[in-house]
């Protein structure tokens, strides 16, 4: 027996207003992000170079700083070890070169001061070019 006979059945439907507005949430969230998701970088513009030309090594003086706090300057080890002393040795190494670049190597468990004090020597010694040597993890 039917008893909805006089009526008229009503076919379900499928609202489609909330269905796009929670697209067009989606959007504007996507749109949002991805502008906020680029990667900023410094644009650098490098040198090329000729590989039949060979470039002159750069006068160098190798500064080394142990850990126990000893300095050689070009595996030369100095007995007294204060500015004064390293400025002076770091003149003789430089000899007539102009503007020599001093590299500082380092030991990584070195004195801290020991650091600042070749700095501070290679200042008063006028050669402000200051290098240090690093390596890479094994």
């Amino acid at each position: 027996m039917d008893f909805r006979r006089g009526r008229i059945s009503e076919q379900p439907e499928i609202n489609l207003i909330p269905m796009i507005d929670v697209l067009l949430v989606i959007i504007i969230f996507l749109m949002l992000t991805t502008t906020y998701a680029k990667f900023s970088g410094l644009e650098i513009n490098l040198p090329t170079a000729d590989a039949s030309k060979r470039a002159e090594p750069p006068n160098e003086i190798d500064v080394t700083l142990t850990a126990s706090g000893q300095v050689l300057i070009n595996k030369v080890p100095l007995a007294v070890v204060n500015v004064q002393a390293i400025g002076e040795a770091m003149r003789r190494a430089a000899g007539d070169t102009k503007e020599p670049v001093i590299v500082i190597n380092a030991d990584a468990k070195a004195n801290y001061q020991s650091v600042i004090d070749i700095m501070q020597a290679a200042q008063t010694a006028g050669y402000p070019r200051i290098s240090f040597a690093t390596q890479s993890p094994r």
